[in-house]
Formats: C-alpha cells, sequence, structure tokens
C-alpha cells in the first residue's frame, strides 16, 4: 500500500507541477496583459502558446524511443523539462511588468512562454507514458483521478491564486513563488526509482516509427474503430458550447467578480470532488458502464444551460445560486468524465509506445474540440442562445451512439476471447 501511494503522489505532483503554468497561461496571462495596456489582438495571438501541446504528438515517438534505462526512461524526460521549466520561469520574473506594453519585450516575453510550453508538453509525453507503464489495470482509475486533481490545482493555484498574489506581492516575487512550487513538485520523481521492467524493450524500440503502421493498430479492429468514433466525437459538445457559456452568464446579469468567485472558482473545486467520485465509483462499476452513464447526465447539465438561455430569451429573472450550481454540476460532471476517458485511453495504449498511443488518443479529443470552439462563435451569433443550446443537446444525443457502438464491439471482444480461452 505504501509504495501504491508513493506511485500516486508521483503522478499527482508531475501533473500538478504541468498545471501551474498552463493555468497562469490560459488564466492569468490574458488579465496581466489587458492591464499593462497590451492590444487585444496581441492578446488573442498569446493563443498560439497552446500550440505545442496541439502537435506533440509528432515528437511523442522520440520520447518513447529514446531515454536512459539507467536513470529510468521516461523519468530521464521528465526530471530535465520540469527543471528547465524552474529556469524559465525564473527569467521571466526579471521582465519588468511594466515593459509587457513594448513590443520588444512582449515578443521576449512570448518567446519564452512558448519554449516553457513545449518543454511542458514534453514533460507530458514522458508523465503519461511513465503513468501507462507502472499503473496496474486495477490501480489506473485511480491514477488517473490524481492526474485530473493534480491539473485541476495547478490551474487554480497558477490561474486565480497568482492573480491574487499580484495584488499584493511583486512581479518578480510571484514568479518566483510559482518556480519554487514547480521545483517543489519536482522533489518526488527526482527521489522515484523508475523500475528496470518498465523500460523499453529495445528490439521494439530500434524500429522506425511510421505513421501507416501505427494507425493500423486503431482501425484493424471493429473495438478499436469504434473506439476511434468516441474519441473524436467526445469533446463536440464541449468545444460548440465552451465559447458562449461565460458570455450568456454576463448576459444574464452577473458581475466579473461573481463569475470569477462563484463560477471560475466554484466550478473548479465543484471538478475537484467530481474526479474523487469518479475514482470512487470506478471501484464498484465498470469503465464502460461509467462512460455512458456519464455521458448520460452530462447531457443532463447542457439541457440545463439550454434551459437558461430559455430564460434569457424570455426576459425572465434566474437566481444567481441556479446559474453557481448549474455551472458546478457541469465542472463536476466534465471531470468524472475525463477521469473515465483517461482511464480507457491508458487501457489502449501499449507499453512499449505509451507516451506516443496516449498522446494521439488525447490529440485526437482536443484538435476536434479546438477546433470547433474556434468557430462556435460564428453559429452563437447567427442562432442566439436558445436555438444554438438546444441543437447543441440534440448533437450531444447523437454523440452517445458511438459509445454505444464502442460497448457493443467490447462485449464482442470480451466474447470472443472467452470463448477461444475454453
Amino acid at each position: 500500500m505504501p509504495v501504491t501511494r508513493n506511485i500516486y503522489l508521483l503522478l499527482f505532483s508531475l501533473y500538478w507541477a504541468q498545471g501551474l503554468p498552463v493555468g497562469f497561461m490560459t488564466h492569468a496571462l490574458p488579465v496581466i496583459l489587458r492591464a499593462q495596456g497590451v492590444s487585444l489582438a496581441h492578446i488573442g495571438g498569446f493563443g498560439l502558446l497552446m500550440l505545442p501541446w496541439s502537435i506533440k504528438v509528432f515528437w511523442a515517438p522520440l520520447v518513447d524511443r529514446y531515454g536512459s534505462s539507467a536513470k529510468g526512461h521516461y523519468r530521464s524526460w521528465i526530471i530535465p523539462t520540469q527543471l528547465l521549466s524552474v529556469v524559465v520561469l525564473i527569467l521571466l520574473s526579471f521582465i519588468p511588468i511594466q515593459s509587457l506594453n513594448q513590443p520588444i519585450y512582449l515578443l521576449a516575453f512570448f518567446i519564452a512562454l512558448l519554449f516553457m510550453n513545449g518543454v511542458g508538453a514534453t514533460q507530458d509525453i514522458a508523465t503519461d507514458g511513465l503513468a501507462v507503464n507502472i499503473l496496474k489495470n486495477e490501480q489506473q482509475h485511480w491514477g488517473n483521478t490524481f492526474q485530473v486533481i493534480g491539473s485541476r490545482l495547478g490551474f487554480i493555484v497558477g490561474g486565480g491564486a497568482i492573480l491574487w498574489l499580484l495584488d499584493i506581492l511583486q512581479w518578480q516575487t510571484t514568479f518566483l513563488i510559482l518556480a519554487a512550487l514547480v521545483f517543489l513538485n519536482t522533489l518526488p520523481v527526482l527521489l522515484y526509482k523508475e523500475p528496470q521492467r518498465y523500460s523499453l524493450d529495445h528490439s521494439t524500440s530500434e524500429q522506425k516509427f511510421q505513421i501507416k503502421s501505427y494507425f493500423q493498430y486503431f482501425i484493424q479492429q471493429p473495438e478499436l474503430r469504434c473506439w476511434l468514433a468516441v474519441l473524436i466525437t467526445f469533446k463536440i459538445a464541449d468545444g460548440l458550447s465552451g465559447p458562449l457559456l461565460k458570455p450568456l452568464m454576463v448576459d444574464l446579469g452577473l458581475s466579473f467578480s461573481q463569475i470569477g468567485i462563484y463560477v471560475t472558482m466554484l466550478g473548479a473545486f465543484a471538478a475537484l470532488i467530481g474526479a474523487g467520485l469518479a475514482g470512487w465509483w470506478l471501484k464498484w462499476i465498470s469503465r464502460a458502464s461509467a462512460l455512458l452513464t456519464f455521458s448520460v447526465i452530462k447531457i443532463l447539465t447542457l439541457m440545463a444551460y439550454a434551459w437558461l438561455a430559455m430564460q434569457y430569451e424570455a426576459k425572465q429573472l434566474v437566481a444567481p445560486i441556479v446559474i453557481y450550481l448549474i455551472n458546478a454540476a457541469e465542472d463536476m460532471v466534465s471531470a468524472m468524465l475525463l477521469v473515465v476517458m483517461l482511464t480507457l485511453v491508458m487501457q489502449y495504449s501499449r507499453k512499449h509506445l505509451a507516451g506516443t498511443d496516449f498522446t494521439f488518443q488525447v490529440a485526437v479529443i482536443a484538435t476536434v474540440s479546438g477546433g470547433l470552439y474556434s468557430i462556435s462563435g460564428i453559429f452563437g451569433d447567427l442562432w442566439g442562445y436558445q436555438n444554438y443550446l438546444l441543437g447543441i443537446v440534440f448533437i450531444a444525443i447523437l454523440c452517445i451512439f458511438p459509445v454505444i457502438c464502442w460497448l457493443k464491439n467490447k462485449l464482442k471482444s470480451i466474447k470472443t476471447s472467452v470463448e477461444l480461452e475454453n
């Protein structure tokens, strides 16, 4: 049991270290830049900072193939990348915040953050590969629970807490605290000895990675083809609805402080609770049943948002507490779904290509969601909140069918395996 707890602590620390800089860039940075007079166009351009997280699948095979067996294959990637993040954060603390409205300083700031995101994305590949290899099948749901909790906590601290600290402390001190937190979360992996038996098989690792043969893994069997369809459709509803939910709350009359505290922060804590509940629930029901159950509950939360849109269109007042509860419920269910999904992604990741398989599957989800996110505002403007959100509910219902298809084929595969054994 102590060894198992150490593994969970290790994964929690690694994903928390990951979430700290990402939380800063996605939540705190736009506010900081705007406060320093940076134009909205330049702030929008900072969205390119997240590009390494979308394209990391292209160098994931290198992380799986090369590594030090003496230091631990994935550990030999994780330690240098985390320490590099610490160094970049320390260097960023010396860029005066008041100078960010000057092009040369803004460009240097952007390049440094882009480099740190590339480093963080590489750390993520190695961490996912390590997790796939060290977690036993019965530990995977708890491992992914701690992953979601760690990354969400990183978002809260790196985003909300950093903004709060900037009002109290100086820019440099705040960044040094962020660097110190990342370093502290490096200590568990420094003390961890990666088991030799989980290192890559040399005959496999020396084979040249080929895209065509790689994709055959996901299309050669009906179960895997249906699973690929689940990956593609998993975040369609989130991608379509994401940009509209916060503006809907503004139009419903919530203030910035209400959205910041009771929507964003409360929603984040609800997500932490949801991740814990999912880990506990997976002790009692199968992953497949959990995916279907939580997907249906997710539709109910989207229906609640559609109801809010109907109240807005009808000019009916909605008590703020109702909005807070609907948002918290949606965030909680989304976290529960994410834990289940990541556990299944881990299940379909092969040991010798752990980082690549995990990264590829997550990249499919993120690419679909991100692409729809970027165009969803156009349709929202055309159709209005009510019609658009009702349309998203209908789409979410359709996205249940790939899950059902996957379930049927999974059951067939299990039945076939049992028959072959007998």
